[in-house]
């Protein structure tokens, strides 16, 4: 995000008196070129910084002040922050020297700055199919603000079923999961996490929000999704894989293939997670090279009804 970069770079002059392209690039990790046009970039928008040339020059900040980013407002502090939490595709660096930032901040900014930047979380892994130009949910904003703002919210939700219910929540973070958004929330009945898009109503009465001291979205979410993905996939089939298959067999099944130790014969037993006996049969069958089913049965069977359609079709 260029963004992030212009902010990192800009934290770079005030710690330095004098910075270099090369020294950019080689910090953040980007070519010369792109630092050059960053440093550019900061000119143009009007932040007070001027090149010098020739031998011991650089980049530095007008007269070698420092920028006031204190002066930033409450709402763009939680946007900066937000670019810098888990969910962002900002480098390392730039997210290092983003929450640098938190200390040029005024105190009363920082508790939402650093909530913004824990209360979003991505999630590559899929779900399904992903429909193309999915706008976002409508109450993503207001919940994303009562995640940051720590208050409990009042929220109607429509079930799959179609049924609307209402529950005061404490929302504790968001996840964006392919074209998805969840938000994870702490109530009566326990933890509940509830899909945004059928959200019908949030609003936030004001009361504070009860936090774990030990909640970790990231963690939470790893539980909430595992305990998905094994409702999604009830059917497990045990299976021995050569050790130079198992590449193709991870990148194939993800978080659906468990590993287990060694065979007699060097193998690996594997467990692999699916829908439905037929699905799964189907899904192998185009790793036989590498893969044997040992059971259950069904499975096995309709391995050799696939194997011998396809013998049939095209042997």
């Amino acid at each position: 995000m260029r963004s992030d970069r212009l902010v990192a770079v800009l934290l770079l002059l005030q710690r330095r008196e004098r910075v270099t392209a090369a020294e950019v690039a080689r910090e953040l990790e980007i070519s010369e070129r792109t630092a050059r046009r960053d440093l550019d970039a900061l000119a143009m928008a009007g932040v007070p910084v001027y090149s010098l040339r020739g031998r011991g020059g650089g980049w530095r900040l007008v007269g070698g002040a420092r920028t006031d980013l204190s002066g930033l407002t409450a709402s763009e502090a939680r946007a900066l922050f937000l670019a810098a939490g888990p969910a962002s595709a900002a480098i390392p660096a730039v997210r290092a020297a983003l929450r640098k930032l938190v200390h040029a901040l005024p105190e009363p900014f920082r508790p939402q700055a650093e909530a913004a930047a824990s209360s979003l979380l991505t999630d590559p892994r899929q779900w399904g199919t992903s429909p193309i130009g999915h706008p976002p949910p409508r109450f993503l904003g207001e919940l994303q603000d009562a995640v940051i703002r720590g208050v409990q919210v009042r929220l109607g939700y429509v079930d799959r079923e179609g049924a609307e219910t209402e529950r005061t929540v404490h929302p504790l973070g968001i996840v964006a999961k392919g074209p998805s958004w969840y938000l994870v929330s702490h109530t009566e009945a326990g933890r509940r996490t509830f899909r945004i898009d059928r959200v019908s109503s949030a609003a936030p009465t004001g009361d504070p929000v009860h936090r774990p001291e030990d909640f970790d979205l990231a963690e939470s979410w790893r539980e909430i999704a595992d305990e998905i993905d094994r409702r999604r996939t009830p059917l497990e089939i045990r299976a021995v894989c050569v050790p130079h298959g198992m590449d193709v067999l991870r990148m194939a099944l993800g978080s659906r293939l468990e590993v287990g130790g060694p065979t007699a014969d060097g193998r690996v037993e594997v467990v692999i997670r699916g829908a439905g006996e037929y699905l799964l049969a189907g899904e192998l069958a185009g790793l036989v090279e590498w893969l044997e089913v040992t059971g259950p049965p069904g499975v096995r069977n309709h391995l050799a009804a696939i194997g011998g359609a396809l013998a049939e079709r095209y042997g």
